[in-house]
């Protein structure tokens, strides 16, 4: 079986790769991994996003500032993603968002950043890539009133229910599922894999986070992204392989990656 996969959504330049991040790579590559979004979270990682990327055929780069770190995003911090934004390997603007679950930075300065680098995306016209816990009704709200669907983007590890994957739909999102849709007690996640259309589905790892079922407790990587993948086409009672290569479409499409 040839798999085409494509994961949304990975940390490939973290400290944890460090000590075989070829060897990881052949892995993902073996396993059908044929593309690959490496995702920044402040400048020093968005810089390394950008260095993998620039290195390697199949990886591309997105620039931003994660909700924990909104604190320390001041204007130098801003200017230089913006800077970075413009980068030929840089398909996204992500990771951006909220996240009143860990509150590590305060929700009115999260809310300030979020707004800022849904206009930098506007300005650049590139997606966004958006993290959200436990603040849907505030995410969506944003997204709308700062003009996102101008650009499109990925709501990445979607944790809501039908009726959130719904108003992403309708914000112009696609809808990215990762390792807790394989999970046993993965509540609503099976029934947004059903619903959301075969147009606006992709599926990512997180990792190293989150890993799919039978990997829980270990590092995750892109290679465990065809489980991911299976447990989702099951799910929609598609084809292994024609589900992936749909959702690998979906995501080049958005991505401009022809």
């Amino acid at each position: 079986m040839s798999l085409e996969l494509f994961d949304t959504h990975a940390h490939l330049h973290v400290p944890e790769f460090d000590g075989d991040r070829a060897e990881m790579m052949a892995r993902a590559r073996q396993a059908g991994v044929t593309r690959m979004l490496t995702i920044g979270t402040e400048v020093p990682t968005s810089r390394a996003a950008i260095a993998l990327a620039e290195a390697e055929p199949d990886v591309w780069a997105t620039v931003g500032v994660h909700p924990h770190d909104a604190a320390d995003a001041d204007a130098g911090v801003l200017t230089e993603i913006e800077r970075l934004a413009g980068g030929p390997r840089v398909v996204a603007v992500g990771e951006i968002g909220l996240d009143f679950f860990r509150d590590l930075s305060p929700r009115d300065v999260q809310e300030r950043v979020f707004r800022h680098l849904i206009g930098l995306a506007r300005r650049v016209r590139k997606p966004v890539v958006v993290h959200c816990r436990d603040a849907h009704a505030e995410v969506l709200a944003i997204l709308g009133e700062e003009g996102a669907s101008e650009v499109g983007g990925i709501m990445h590890c979607f944790s809501g229910d039908v009726e959130i994957a719904r108003r992403c739909l309708d914000l112009g999102l696609l809808v990215s599922l990762a390792g807790p849709v394989t999970y046993p007690n993965a509540r609503a996640l099976p029934d947004v894999a059903r619903f959301v259309p075969a147009d606006r589905l992709v599926i990512e790892t997180d990792c190293p986070f989150l890993p799919p079922q039978g990997y829980r407790g270990k590092r995750n990587e892109p290679a465990y992204l065809a489980l991911t993948a299976a447990r989702v086409a099951e799910l929609r009672g598609e084809p292994l392989e024609e589900f992936a290569r749909r959702a690998s479409d979906n995501a080049r499409r958005l991505l401009r990656l022809g």
